[in-house]
């Protein structure tokens, strides 16, 4: 499957064949909780139509917004997957390598293999062996990107507000597992939860 831009001002571009596959991650910056990985297997022509009813760089968007688009994501994607790596494995086995993990898993939820993939950012699948792309700001670049990082973050983001209903001392329907002061106060005063990302917090000086 060949990829080639259609240049487009800046903004989300589509490439010149059938089906684009992107893939990305979210959460990888948290001190709680697993990291996220989300992969969309969609059309030119419906990732234009996601383009037109507002899909950009989930940074971008607001919560409100970003979780309109879910439906639509669902319904114009000809498929999509979702993965996650935990607290623990992120401790044992580092963040690059527990992301990498997180992504395989939202792969081998696809009904099909793919053929080539688009990643957001520098760094390389290595647990990948098929061929791959990586695409620095591809949530701005491309709609496959944009519409995974978007079903990534929703999906981590109510995973964060689940846990929050019964762990309330952390704030986590706030912060959604970022290091905030108001995080880090909690953790002296109430300690760690096991989902706490301890090699994180080592760094930080909190255990």
């Amino acid at each position: 499957m060949k990829y080639q831009e259609e240049k487009d001002g800046g903004h989300l571009q589509i490439v010149n064949d059938t089906l684009e596959i992107g893939l990305d991650e979210v959460g990888r910056g948290c001190i709680f909780g697993p990291v996220f990985s989300a992969i969309i297997v969609i059309s030119k022509k419906n990732g234009r139509k996601l383009i037109e009813l507002g899909l950009d760089d989930s940074k971008k968007l607001s919560i409100k917004a970003r979780e309109i688009l879910i439906p639509d994501i669902y319904s114009l994607s000809e498929d999509w997957g979702i993965g996650q790596s935990s607290a623990r494995e992120i401790d044992k086995f580092g963040i690059r390598y527990a992301t990498e993990l997180s992504m395989i898993r939202a792969i081998e939820k696809l009904r099909d293999k793919p053929l080539q993939l688009m990643i957001d950012g520098s760094l390389p699948l290595r647990l990948w062996n098929g061929k791959q792309t990586n695409i620095i700001h591809g949530e701005s670049k491309y709609p496959s990107i944009a519409a995974a990082s978007v079903l990534a973050k929703v999906k981590r983001d109510e995973l964060m507000r689940r846990i929050g209903e019964s762990c309330k001392v952390y704030f986590l329907h706030k912060n959604n597992g970022y290091g905030t002061k108001e995080h880090f106060a909690a953790i002296k005063t109430f300690g760690l939860n096991n989902m706490h990302r301890k090699t994180f917090l080592r760094k930080s000086n909190i255990v």
